[in-house]
């Protein structure tokens, strides 16, 4: 078990409101391999303790859990942020300058400050033009990677929903993240819904509980966008880390059974030097795990499309494809996604 679902346990655990003696015993396993039994700052962890005891070290090393339950103290455990290379930040800023998407969805975003400080400091710094509009919706990701938009100067962000509250049968929330509503007004007028998404990774293992949420995001998603065409919108883009391939039975709902159309599928699709269409990695066809899902309106106003990779690391291979003079590491990379785009005449 890895360290954000060894944390994400035991704070379920501090949750309960009465510890028993197996809870107590399971808190210090957690909290010996994420190491903070014997001090509060482990390597990817940190207790955070604001009122209250929870735990009592003793001198011969032992430790034992003091608190009856959550009322008895007050703190959680938290995961420490780790330390960005600045080669990578800039990199990505230089992706998205070099980019120029009037419109911007982004994946993992710690929060809507974050992302505007981006996009005023970094893009300024590799000479890049900070956008006008920055919005993210605190999603239901407890380590802060939401998904957000950005936009230029008269795209204006209007009308938002969030969808953090849709419920599964057994009341747990239906997106990893969220799956937001944004109403994007071009400067000729025209309405655009763009949804980004993030759904369930298949990072720690692809088990059955893994494919089964990640199908009922494909298909919750795909009932708010049928809901938008529904009401008589007809210019609608679901976009992401879908975290999945195209031929898979959980992005059926989504991909199969509406009528959104895939922009690597559009005439003018240009995948770059590299001819494989997938978006992660080292860009093979089947690690295509990343969607620009466009209405049939939409795709039809569609002019060239494409994968801009010079921010992903291209591996071993010289010349696999082009990339920033500034990535001659794989940790310089601006991401292990590589950006897909397209135009539309509005």
């Amino acid at each position: 078990m890895g360290a954000l679902k060894k944390e994400s346990e035991l704070n379920r655990l501090f949750q309960k409101e009465v510890y028993t003696p197996a809870d107590k015993a399971r808190m210090l396993a957690l909290m010996e391999s994420l190491g903070i039994r014997k001090s509060d700052t482990g390597e990817f962890v940190l207790l955070r303790k604001i009122r209250g005891q929870l735990i009592k070290r003793k001198k011969d090393g032992t430790a034992e859990i003091v608190a009856s339950g959550r009322s008895a103290w007050v703190g959680w455990a938290e995961l420490r942020m780790a330390q960005v290379n600045e080669i990578a930040i800039q990199n990505t800023g230089r992706v998205i300058r070099d980019v120029q998407a009037d419109v911007l969805a982004v994946i993992e975003a710690e929060h809507r400050v974050a992302l505007a400080q981006f996009s005023d400091l970094v893009l300024e710094q590799v000479q890049g033009t900070p956008y006008a509009q920055v919005m993210l919706i605190d999603g239901n990701d407890e380590r802060g990677i939401d998904v957000g938009l950005m936009t230029r100067s008269g795209y204006a962000i209007g009308q938002m929903r969030s969808h953090i509250y849709d419920l599964n049968d057994d009341g747990t929330p239906i997106f990893s993240r969220d799956c937001p509503e944004y109403c994007v007004e071009t400067p000729s007028g025209l309405r655009i819904w763009v949804l980004p998404n993030h759904f369930k990774s298949k990072y720690g293992g692809n088990d059955v509980r893994s494919r089964e949420r990640r199908a009922g995001q494909a298909k919750r998603t795909a009932e708010i966008y049928q809901r938008l065409i529904g009401d008589g919108q007809p210019n609608v883009v679901v976009l992401g880390d879908l975290n999945d391939t195209p031929q898979s039975a959980e992005l059926t709902s989504l991909l199969v059974d509406t009528d959104l159309r895939d922009v690597s599928q559009h005439p003018s699709f240009d995948p770059g030097v590299f001819p494989g269409i997938g978006t992660f990695g080292l860009g093979n066809d089947k690690v295509k795990i990343d969607y620009l899902l466009l209405s049939p309106d939409l795709f039809t106003q569609v002019t060239a499309a494409g994968l801009f990779r010079m921010g992903a690391w291209p591996g071993k291979r010289p010349g696999r494809w082009p990339v920033y003079n500034e990535l001659v590491e794989p940790v310089h990379a601006a991401s292990d996604h590589h950006v897909i785009w397209c135009d539309i005449d509005v």
